[in-house]
């Protein structure tokens, strides 16, 4: 189905956006509510998900090599068990693209394209996103080869620029309530950890699978060290009140000015984030079509993609009737609803997998031994 190749660092590079690029923007609101001055801790406890679920992944693929969790699954369950569960994955992608492609659109037209129809902002996306998938799995990766780089860079300038603002002492006091605050703030950003599970669907593709796990590990540090230094930023200009902002990085940036004549970044903010939402629409793009075409038995993603793509741009009109919804939905049962289908599922797979294994070796031997 896909002939395109990537190597494990270019699929670092496509899974570190495919988390961050929403997680920055809302995480640091969304666990204020719960952690408050204690927020800067909550991604290190968010990414024990994050390391748990690469190992399953890891696991998994070490088990059935070059297949992916909708083919796997019929393996491990059988075939109407598995299938259900691979359709499960479908949809389940399928809705979370379609909500990702809301959260842009929501994005865009909220804060700098005011007047402009959000179908419109989310089409247009939907069909650059398009072009690229179709292009394969190769060419995401050296687009992300290319982007993520630049991005970073220019991410830690802001950061550099917003030094004259910050004030430390917001952070105290300290553990005021012990660590429960900060455990419940990673309640939210664990969801974003869980999808770290895309590397399951890119594994079948990577040339150098053997490193597979050391960067996916590396990506959830990656991933993890970005969003406490976005939680520490916005603490140390916000302080308590950073619960109170749907954005706060877009809120935070706003207040750079360096000698009155640098101000107004928030439109590169802006760009940056245009860039790694694209590159995240993307991965679960290509995950949802290929998904797609392995479930239904077809041997090509790339006529489905065109088709998907008007269909993901409907649902992600009705994903949400607005912003407040839409947030609502990812700060609670959203949370539960992505770590449990990218996460515990694949744990129950894994375990039934192992199971069967060693059922398989067992009877194995004791036919072995009978013969002998």
């Amino acid at each position: 189905m896909e002939k395109g190749k990537i190597t494990s660092t270019q699929m670092l590079l496509l899974l570190y956006p495919a988390i961050v690029a929403t997680a920055i923007l809302l995480v640091p609101g969304v666990t204020a509510q719960h952690a408050e001055q204690d927020m800067w801790l909550s991604p290190f406890w968010a990414s024990l998900i994050g390391f748990l679920t690469v190992h399953l992944s890891v696991q998994l693929h070490g088990l059935y090599p070059k297949k992916t969790p909708i083919e796997y699954s019929v393996e491990i369950l059988g075939w109407f068990f598995g299938k259900l569960v691979g359709l499960l994955f479908l949809l389940f992608y399928f809705h979370v693209t379609s909500i990702i492609i809301r959260e842009y659109g929501e994005f865009v037209v909220g804060n700098f394209l005011f007047h402009t129809p959000i179908q419109f902002v989310m089409g247009t996306m939907v069909f650059v996103c398009a072009v690229a998938v179709r292009s394969g799995v190769e060419v995401l990766g050296r687009l992300a080869q290319i982007l993520v780089p630049v991005v970073i860079v220019l991410l830690v300038i802001i950061v550099l620029l917003l030094l004259p603002d910050i004030d430390p002492e917001t952070m105290l006091p300290m553990f005021e309530n012990g660590l429960w605050p900060s455990i419940m703030g990673a309640a939210t950003p664990q969801s974003w950890f869980s999808e770290c599970f895309l590397m399951a669907f890119l594994l079948p593709h990577v040339i150098d699978e053997d490193h597979g796990r050391k960067w996916g590990n590396i990506g959830v540090i990656a991933v993890m060290l970005t969003l406490f230094f976005t939680n520490l930023v916005t603490l140390f200009v916000f302080g308590n009140t950073t619960g109170q902002f749907v954005y706060p990085v877009m809120s935070v940036v706003r207040y750079i000015s360096i000698a009155d004549f640098l101000e107004h970044v928030e439109a590169v903010v802006m760009a940056l984030w245009v860039v790694g939402v694209f590159l995240k629409i993307c991965v679960f793009y290509y995950v949802s079509v290929s998904a797609m075409a392995l479930w239904l038995g077809l041997s090509q993603y790339k006529p489905l993609v065109f088709a998907a793509g008007c269909m993901l741009w409907l649902c992600s009109i009705w994903s949400a009737r607005d912003l407040i919804e839409m947030t609502h939905f990812l700060g609670t049962s959203g949370s539960f609803y992505l770590t449990s289908v990218q996460t515990v599922i694949p744990f129950i797979l894994l375990v039934i997998a192992k199971w069967r294994k060693r059922a398989a070796s067992s009877s194995t031997a004791a036919s072995n031994g009978q013969e002998k």
